[in-house]
Formats: C-alpha cells, sequence, structure tokens
C-alpha cells in the first residue's frame, strides 16, 4: 500500500474511533457513580456500546491497511476474529472488549466501573494500533 493512502487511513480511522470513544466517555460522566458502581445502567449501556464501536471503526481501519477483504454484508464477531488469526495480541484485547463492552456493557448493563474500565482499556489498546506515527522531518 502506497505509504501516503495508509497514513490516510490510520489518521482518519484513528481520528474517528477516537472521536467514538471521546463520547462514550461522556455517556459515563452522564451515568453517575456511586463508590465503584455507576448509577445509571442507560448510560453506561450506551457508552458501552459507542465504545465498542469506536473498536470496531479502528478494526476496519487496520483491516483496510492490512489488506483484509471486508464483506458487504453484517459482520459478525467471527469476522473480526478470523481478520485477526495472525495477530494474537489485537485479537486477545478483541475478545475482552467484545465480552466486557458489547456483552457486558451493553446489552447487560454491568454497573461495576472497574469492569468497564478494563473494557475501555482494552478498546484503546486496538485503537492504538492504527495510531499514526509523528513523521520524521
Amino acid at each position: 500500500m502506497v505509504r501516503k493512502n495508509r497514513n490516510y487511513i490510520q489518521k482518519n480511522g484513528y481520528a474517528e474511533a477516537m472521536r467514538y470513544m471521546a463520547n462514550a466517555k461522556e455517556d459515563l460522566l452522564k451515568a453517575g457513580q456511586n463508590g465503584r458502581y455507576y448509577t445509571d445502567r442507560k448510560y453506561v449501556r450506551t457508552a458501552c456500546g459507542t465504545a465498542y464501536n469506536g473498536v470496531l471503526v479502528a478494526l476496519e481501519s487496520f483491516f483496510e491497511i492490512k489488506k483484509v477483504n471486508l464483506p458487504k454484508i453484517r459482520k459478525s464477531i467471527d469476522y473480526y476474529r478470523q481478520g485477526l488469526r495472525d495477530h494474537q495480541k489485537v485479537r486477545d484485547a478483541l475478545n475482552s472488549a467484545y465480552d466486557i463492552l458489547h456483552l457486558s456493557g451493553y446489552y447487560d448493563g454491568i454497573l461495576d466501573s472497574d469492569v468497564v474500565k478494563i473494557g475501555f482499556a482494552r478498546a484503546k489498546e486496538i485503537i492504538n494500533h492504527i495510531k499514526p506515527q509523528p513523521e520524521a522531518v
């Protein structure tokens, strides 16, 4: 892939994924906390769903850079896992992000802030794989 095109994909994909993460963090603030537990499940669910979508945005950019064919239909978690078969660290982070953010956070509305923080950390690990490097001067 031409370096200029790769940098464009990385820059735009990273910026978009980080925008999702910023929006997710805003929703977590709206959830409120009582000790280590969030108090409003609706905002936790929204935040976790938004963060997980940020992960998917980053992975689609990652796959585009690595020239993994993207299907035109709705993609399942198995599609992303298969696309990461040669990238075990990213795949492990995806599995954690999926379990925490998508299943426990979005679907179940888990209120434990420690668990949600781990999910956000795994999302950030994935997003950082497409973080553009500063160009040498």
